[in-house]
């Protein structure tokens, strides 16, 4: 054995000794549990940063771990390929977007193995790759075909710099997320699945999800956010059509003063469109020019909540449901065409958010909710929005809220104009990009046939190489090849889709394809062997859109036969960030660490290390370049502690043999106390640093058990054997060295986890401190089998104890159990 450590030379050799083994490559078992580890996977960027590596490293210990402990695991690795930086990036370096992706994807898969991690390298795959996005269109078209998939013009947010739409969740202070240009509200067609349809579904499963955090389903929860109310229709006497609006407070509906609709409602272009009495050309041109200002405004209902609330009166009424008195519509920035109807009834005095647009505009405000004491339900100043007893609302004042709710809306079922329903404020899943690089929608437009799929046989539709990308538009629409091509059911001209899908359409099922074959079929029979995935890790930035379309998208294949699951994930670990000076790293904050020149110092497996010691999982993780030093300093004590052992030992093997001495004792207790800890810390607690810090106790007890006799030899080699194995999920690059050098002929990657020799946890006698009135006075020691009035004697007897009574009466006496005993004076 070396007297050095050298970590650069023993990973790449016990890199190469994995990957020729082919020891993480696995198939199911027919003797073993399965068990499926996974970590989200990544975008090629061009370079890990900080917090890949620790995702990954979190993933990779639980992977070891559970390998030792007994299951078949699978832990596989692929890439999130396809999505705009990879466009950006060709008009940056004028390369295709294929050859930059595929270029990182080949460096970065480098770092991911010099890292040490035990992927399953098989099962990789790419999702720009067409034999993984063809199924993709395949399933899209079986989901056309059940009619869970449509196509309707919609309001989007667009970026007009990059030229496509946006998510709600890609939208930050009102500017596009990549390139800060302010977006804007736009009406285009575009693709839709019903993610709606399987709203409640959703909703109540995430109570099976036990190994989820609370706080992820209650963000799922509330996202798909659903609600029992009354839907109604306001009549509008200047239009054919009635006002549909929903509520979850039908009991305030006797206090309505106004309604609101979307700049992109009928009602509201109706109004830009014609004068009348109440309209001038002057007040048209005003809603026009409202209307027009309320594009540049984006779609996510959450910024509704900070945003000025603006409007116009339309110069139309609607006529109130119950009482027929006229209502004004006002047209509104903080309404919705895609919530719910696009209009909203408005009841100031119960509605902050009304209230303070009627303060502004000078509606009026009718208080018809009282509380029941009469007290503190003055709603002069800002809205009462708590529930009460009606008064102000004719044949239902006196009713609670809760007995309200039920009459009006019985009133309203009795004469046609209302319906209890419940609502969610899910929406459906828009998966139209209006750019290149990514999976082309498989459809096509003919002038006599309609919205065309495309044939299976004729799948996988592939991107043209041929593109010339400038940033104006998706080279797909122009270009004469793809654009253009004959209908597959009459043969006359026609025209291809040019929208590419959603790149959360591709990894919200490529957990699945992971776990299958991979072969002529989107999924197949081991995918159910697989699946659900036992262990996800990932960041809490992506609890809603990513979980959420996985989780639906999983539903959808097991409604189409291709998987058993009802959800993809049995248990979900959010990792906590990788902060520099208490802030996230990032470029643009210039406080990144390159991975790769630290492994090139310190080795990955110091890297690793730290990653894990740092902090809990869940946590963010302050950097510290001495704690990274720290962590090589330890593993050279490691090193060197066995090092010294095994010059000692001379290849010799010493066994355990007579009765042991209290100090041998004592090592061998410590040594299956941590072992006990340790396996309840990774197994059940899933907390590294805790596992890592009780390993370090060890040495250093270790490094004081300075007996030389044979049994000492014995216990000294099972101790730095169980460190080894031990430490061998979160090391393994020098875990593998020293179990060899510790002559064991067989991968410490092959070996089981530890088990607990509970005769060693057996102690004949037991430390007791002594405190007088909670002061430290001195400590006893008893037989571990003395009751507690054998204790309380033996405390009261020690000499010190008697100092500090003085002969004072004592009242009385607290014993804990295995800790301490306290008396009081």
């Amino acid at each position: 054995m070396q007297e050095n450590y050298q970590p650069q030379a023993i990973e790449q050799e016990v890199q190469k000794i994995w990957e020729e083994s082919g020891v993480f490559n696995v198939e199911p078992s027919a003797t073993k549990e399965k068990y499926y580890c996974l970590s989200m996977f990544p975008y090629p960027s061009g370079k890990l940063h900080m917090g890949h590596v620790r995702n990954y490293t979190i993933g990779d210990v639980i992977s070891r771990y559970q390998r030792m402990a007994g299951y078949c695991v699978m832990q596989p690795m692929g890439w999130d390929a396809f999505g705009l930086p990879a466009e950006n990036a060709a008009m940056q370096h004028g390369v295709h977007p294929a050859d930059w992706t595929y270029s990182n994807i080949d460096y970065m898969r480098d770092q991911l193995k010099q890292l040490g991690f035990g992927y399953d390298w098989n099962r990789e795959l790419a999702t720009c790759d067409p034999d993984y996005y063809k199924w993709e269109q395949w399933f899209f078209l079986k989901l056309l075909k059940k009619g869970m998939v449509y196509k309707k013009t919609a309001p989007v947010n667009w970026c007009p710099n990059d030229m496509t739409v946006l998510a709600n969740e890609q939208v930050i202070d009102g500017c596009c997320w990549r390139c800060d240009t302010q977006v804007e509200r736009k009406e285009i067609a575009q693709w839709f699945l019903k993610i709606t349809a399987y709203a409640d579904e959703l909703l109540t499963s995430l109570d099976s999800l036990d190994g989820w955090p609370e706080q992820v389903k209650t963000m799922q929860a509330n996202w798909i956010g659903r609600s029992e109310g009354v839907e109604m229709d306001f009549p509008v006497p200047e239009l054919a059509e009635p006002l549909r609006i929903y509520t979850t407070r039908p009991d305030t509906l006797m206090g309505v003063t106004y309604l609101a609709v979307a700049a992109e409602h009928p009602l509201a272009k109706h109004a830009a469109m014609t004068a009348s009495p109440s309209r001038t050309g002057s007040h048209v041109n005003e809603i026009q020019a409202f209307i027009e200002e309320c594009k540049h405004t984006e779609t996510a209902e959450a910024a509704m909540e900070t945003m000025e609330k603006r409007g116009i009166d339309s110069g139309i009424t609607a006529l109130h449901p119950i009482t027929g008195e006229a209502v004004p519509v006002w047209i509104a920035n903080f309404v919705l065409m895609g919530y719910g109807t696009g209009a909203v009834m408005s009841v100031p005095a119960h509605d902050q958010r009304d209230f303070e647009f009627a303060v502004k505009y000078g509606i009026a405000i009718k208080q018809v909710i009282f509380a029941q004491d009469g007290l503190n339900d003055d709603c002069s100043e800002q809205a009462y929005t708590v529930k009460g007893v009606l008064k102000n609302s004719g044949a239902f004042d006196g009713l609670t809220s809760a007995e309200a709710f039920g009459k009006i809306a019985e009133t309203l079922e009795q004469d046609g104009k209302g319906t209890r329903k419940v609502m969610f404020r899910l929406r459906d899943w828009g998966v139209s990009r209006q750019r290149y690089w990514g999976a082309p929608i498989p459809v096509i437009y003919c002038d006599d046939c309609g919205t065309v799929p495309v044939p299976e046989h004729d799948l996988p539709v592939t991107l043209p190489r041929d593109v010339v990308l400038d940033g104006s538009q998706s080279p797909l629409v122009a270009h004469p090849t793809f654009s253009h091509v004959d209908c597959p059911q009459c043969g006359k001209p026609a025209r291809r889709e040019t929208d590419t899908f959603d790149t959360f359409m591709e990894s919200s099922w490529y957990f699945a394809r992971f776990a299958s074959k991979q072969g002529d079929s989107m999924l197949d029979a081991t995918a159910n062997h697989w699946l659900p995935v036992d262990h996800y890790i990932g960041g809490i930035e992506h609890a809603i859109l990513h979980l959420l379309y996985a989780r639906f998208y999983t539903k959808l294949l097991r409604d189409e036969g291709l998987l058993t699951c009802d959800e993809p994930f049995k248990k979900l670990l959010t990792q906590g960030m990788v902060l520099k000076d208490g802030s996230k790293m990032s470029k643009s904050k210039g406080n990144t660490v390159d991975p790769q020149g630290l492994i090139a110092q310190y080795g990955a497996d110091t890297v690793r290390l730290f990653i894990m010691f740092a902090a809990p999982p869940e946590q963010s993780l302050e950097w510290s370049d001495t704690g990274v030093e720290g962590a090589s300093r330890f593993l050279k004590r490691l090193w060197k502690q066995v090092f010294l052992h095994t010059e000692q030992v001379q290849g010799l093997r010493f066994k355990v043999q007579g009765n042991l001495t209290e100090e041998q004792k004592t090592m061998r207790r410590h040594l299956h106390q941590t072992i006990q800890k340790v396996t309840h810390d990774m197994g059940v607690r899933i907390i590294f640093n805790t596992a890592i810090a009780a390993n370090m106790e060890l040495i250093n007890t270790l490094i004081k058990f300075t007996d030389e006799s044979n049994n000492g030899k014995a216990i000294r080699q099972e101790v730095l054997e169980a460190i080894v194995l031990m430490l061998s999920p979160m090391v393994p690059h020098i875990c593998h060295q020293l179990w060899l050098d510790l002559g064991h002929d067989n991968a410490v990657v092959r070996e089981t986890w530890l088990a607990v020799d509970e005769s060693a946890l057996v102690q004949d006698s037991l430390d007791y401190m002594i405190q007088v009135n909670g002061k430290l006075r001195g400590k006893v020691s008893v037989s571990a089998t003395a009751t507690n009035a054998e204790i309380q004697a033996a405390a009261l007897a020690d000499e010190h104890t008697q100092h500090f009574i003085d002969g004072q009466p004592i009242k009385k006496v607290i014993v804990v159990p295995n800790k301490l005993v306290n008396i009081v004076i």
